[in-house]
């Protein structure tokens, strides 16, 4: 039998999040609400909290704050993007896992829900069907892939991913008959889903109630249930399991427990997270294909995100989505705006133009991970 939770090493407890074990197995006789929903590991220092509550509230209230189909839009990206980037980091940042399969398990969701409704069923039943069946597809093929590659060096694991990663690819564009090939799959999202719905005849302080809006809330609801979802899970006995193997396997190994099986179920956990946020991307564009889903650029945007914001810190894949996909949409209209009024020198018009946003993007990579190896969030929790 295993042995207890206690003889794990201490230098591993809560070394992602900074909450010491009798921090969280300490008496709960008086714990707010608030504690137990973030699962006693609040982001830490009054700066974290404030800027989480800002942007919690910035979600809540974002169609009201941002009016406009692209602010809503981009609002409902970054809600997916969280659950994406939080999900890798279960494995990427909490257990030590290198995979670049991630995005097949976000194009598998994805499917799930678009070939059932792109194939004429349409509604609510399909579009849970879809989605569960594209959970239990990413859960027994993250399953086989843990169990028959965990056990082969950490760099062996990375590219055996980042083949069957490049099979998911090759064949969601060579089988049209059930992707649609590389021009993918359009479907009709359930009637309240459609911008033309309206749930009220006028409009609520100045914010029309389409279907766009209800779209927005129905991604931001069930991203924020599976974020505290993963929350609870990295810091249950289970994540503290998984962060002494990211600290040391052959410890734990040696202590008892299984780390291949560990690493299995983590790998399936984040695989299911994955697919779900894949579900939401369908519905949002109403559309899927291998450029949307599973292209290894959404693998680059994946792991810019974890690095900027923090890995092994959850929190951090939120600071991390927000600014990469903010960049992505807004950097390239502020270049231009500076562009428009900078003196027309070769050599500074062509830094700033428009067209330059990406060099920009790497840039701001590159300082971080420079001056901030534990990404924003990390270095906010620790720094003295």
């Amino acid at each position: 039998m295993a042995p207890g939770l206690r003889d794990i090493p201490e230098g591993t407890n809560g070394a992602a999040s900074g909450v010491s074990t009798s921090d969280r197995d300490g008496s709960r006789h008086g714990k707010s609400w608030v504690g137990w929903l973030v699962s006693d590991d609040p982001p830490g220092r009054l700066l974290l909290n404030v800027i989480m509550l800002v942007v919690l509230a910035a979600f809540v209230f974002a169609p009201f704050l941002f009016p406009g189909t692209k602010a809503l839009g981009v609002a409902s990206r970054i809600c997916i993007f969280v659950i994406l980037v939080a999900s890798y980091d279960l494995m990427l940042g909490y257990t030590g896992i290198v995979s670049f399969a991630h995005t097949m398990f976000f194009g598998i969701g994805a499917y799930g829900v678009a070939i059932l409704l792109a194939k004429g069923w349409v509604g609510w039943g399909a579009v849970i069907v879809g989605a569960g069946a594209g959970a239990a597809v990413s859960l027994v093929v993250a399953v086989a892939i843990g169990l028959l590659s965990l056990r082969v060096r950490a760099i062996f694991f990375s590219m055996i991913t980042l083949a069957v990663a490049s099979f998911a690819l090759i064949l969601a564009e060579q089988w049209r008959d059930l992707t649609g090939g590389e021009d993918g799959l359009t479907f009709s999202v359930p009637a309240i889903l459609k911008p033309g719905f309206r749930l009220f005849a006028d409009p609520v302080l100045g914010v029309t109630f389409n279907g766009r809006v209800i779209t927005y809330y129905l991604i931001f609801i069930v991203s924020l249930v599976l974020f505290l979802l993963m929350l609870r899970i990295v810091n249950s006995p289970f994540g503290r399991v998984l962060q002494a193997i990211r600290e040391n396997e052959f410890r734990v190994e040696a202590m008892g427990y299984q780390v291949v099986a560990y690493r299995t179920i983590v790998s399936a956990l984040s695989a299911v997270m994955a697919a779900l946020a894949g579900a939401l991307m369908a519905l949002l564009l109403g559309y899927n294909g291998p450029d949307a889903t599973l292209s290894f650029s959404l693998m680059i945007d994946i792991l810019l995100m974890i690095v900027i914001g923090g890995m092994g810190t959850m929190y951090g894949a939120v600071i991390g989505a927000v600014l990469v996909v903010l960049a992505e949409y807004y950097l390239q209209n502020i270049l231009g705006a500076v562009h428009g009024v900078l003196p027309d020198v070769p050599l500074i018009s062509a830094l700033f133009h428009p067209e330059r946003w990406l060099l920009w993007l790497g840039v701001l990579f590159v300082l971080i991970v420079t001056f901030f190896p534990q990404g924003i969030f990390g270095w906010l929790r620790h720094r003295r």
